[in-house]
Parts: structure tokens; sequence; C-alpha cells
């Protein structure tokens, strides 16, 4: 046998054999942490396979994807839409507000069906939370599509203003979620790894709606600045819902007493982010509002 060969067929096995791993994996995983079934053969060998298949992928990022960098770049460029996507970026924040409004809206739908199984309120607080996002990003979807950005920067003002005030009724969810999780044990649990990628998730929207912020602020855009604190205001929630799950894994040496202290002090400080930042936008829009029409 050739080793050399072998070795090299197992590290850089077919691209169609990798999707299939892929795949087993995902469902794997989730179907053997949601059974309780960690200690099992079957679930040492979802776990050797995970890892020769993460393994295998970081791999080919590193050695195979560099020499290709060249010929993907030219190749999403020489495409109409990659090209319209990598150098558009009034088409790339209406396509991430499209996606945004279908997962808040899917989520939302998710919790009723959650509620209606298994009638705990904590859906029902979540639900209306994501109907509030999808509401908000709605507005500003239907906005984009009728009307072109930067060409009425008054209609943008407006419509930003309208978002602020809507983003105010995030702090009503946010409230029913935290004296949810205070009295009534509510919270996420997310079992074994996933905790770990729920973590990665989450501290990369709250970064990239931080830089997005800045970065769309130069664009002048009311709607578009707007677009990322509803973003922003979005990733600081997952934060608490990401520490909530954190004191369910590792919290088991932590009294219920410092879990509660720590709990409503990342509320209280959300809360009162969300509310200064949709108040600044508010009174901004007003005064940007007045200063448009007294131009006219």
């Amino acid at each position: 046998m050739d080793w050399k060969k072998f070795g090299k067929k197992l590290l850089f096995p077919p691209v169609w054999l990798m999707v299939i791993l892929v795949v087993i994996c995902a469902a794997a995983l989730p179907f053997i942490f949601l059974n309780s079934m960690e200690q099992t053969v079957p679930a040492y060998i979802a776990y050797g396979l995970a890892f020769y298949t993460l393994s295998v992928v970081c791999l080919s990022c590193i050695l195979v994807l560099p020499k290709q960098y060249r010929a993907i770049r030219d190749g999403i460029y020489n495409n109409p839409l990659g090209n319209r996507f990598m150098t558009d970026r009034v088409f790339r924040i209406k396509l991430s507000l499209s996606a945004s409004l279908a997962v808040s809206m899917l989520y939302a739908i998710v919790h009723i069906g959650s509620w209606y199984l298994l009638r705990s309120w904590w859906f029902i607080v979540l639900s209306a939370y994501y109907a509030i996002m999808a509401v908000m990003r709605f507005l500003l979807v239907r906005y984009v599509r009728i009307q072109k950005i930067g060409t009425s920067i008054l209609g943008e003002w407006k419509r930003s203003r309208i978002c602020a005030c809507i983003l105010l009724l995030i702090n009503l969810s946010l409230s029913g979620a935290v004296l949810m999780i205070l009295y009534r044990d509510m919270g996420y649990d997310y079992p074994g790894i996933m905790i770990y990628v729920m973590a990665l998730y989450t501290f990369y929207a709250f970064i990239h709606a931080i830089v997005d912020i800045v970065r769309y602020r130069k664009l002048g855009s009311p709607v578009m600045s707007t677009a990322k604190i509803v973003s922003l205001s979005g990733a600081l929630v997952s934060m608490l819902n990401l520490e909530t799950a954190m004191f369910a894994q590792f919290g088991g040496e932590m009294t219920p007493q410092n879990q509660h202290l720590f709990i409503i002090l990342t509320g209280a400080g959300i809360s009162i982010t969300v509310v200064t930042l949709s108040v600044i936008l508010i009174v901004t829009a007003t005064k940007a509002i007045r200063r448009e029409k007294h131009g006219k």
C-alpha cells in the first residue's frame, strides 16, 4: 500500500465526501446532545467523525484556499450578482435587511408555535421581542425598496424616528425576559459544543454591528445607520441570552444570588444602552426633520 498516497487522500478527500460528512455531523451532534447520549458509543463515533471533518476543513482553508484566492476573487467579480454584492454597499444592506427580516419573522413564528405546544410564557416574551425586531426591519426594508437611498433625507429621518420609537418597546420584552429568568428560572441552555458556537456568533454579531455603525455613518444615510443600530440592539439582547446559557452550563459553583445579580446588571446595562440609543436617534431625527422643513 502506498501510505503517502493514502495519507494524501485521507487529508484531502473529495469535496462531495466532505459535504456529506458535514451534513452528517451537523445532524448527529444535535441529536446526541438533545437526547442525552453524550456517553454512548454512537456519541464517541460522532465526536471522532466531527473532529476529523473539522480538521480536514481547517487544513483545506489553510493550505488550499490561499492558493485559490485570486481565482475565487476573479470568479466573484466576474459574476454580475457577485460583482454587485462586492461593490454596491446599498445592495448589500438591502440584502442584509431582507435576510434579517426573514430570520426575525421565522423566530417569532417558531416561538409562538413553541408556546402553543408547551404553554410557557417564556416563548411569548421571546416571540414579542422578535416580532418587534421584525416590524422595525420591515419598515426599513419597505422604505429602501420604495425609495432610493440618499434621494430623500427627510423621508429617511422620518422612517428613522419611527423605528427609534418602536425600538423603545424592546425594553418591555427585555424586562419581561429578565423577570422570567429571575423568578421562573427560564433562559437558554445550549447543549454540548453548541454554547461555544453561539458564543462566537454572539460576539461576532456584536463587533460587526459596532463596526458597521461607524462605517455606514460616513454615508450620511439615516436609514442605514438606523438599520445597524437595530442590529446592535439585537446583538446586545443576545448577550443576555448567552449569559443565561453560560450560567446553566458553567455556573454550578456560583450561588443563585450572584447569578441573579449578574443578570440584573447585564439587563440594566442593555436596557440603558438601548434607551440611550433610541432617545439619541429620536432627538437627532427630530432636529434634522425640523431643519429640513425649515430649509425647504
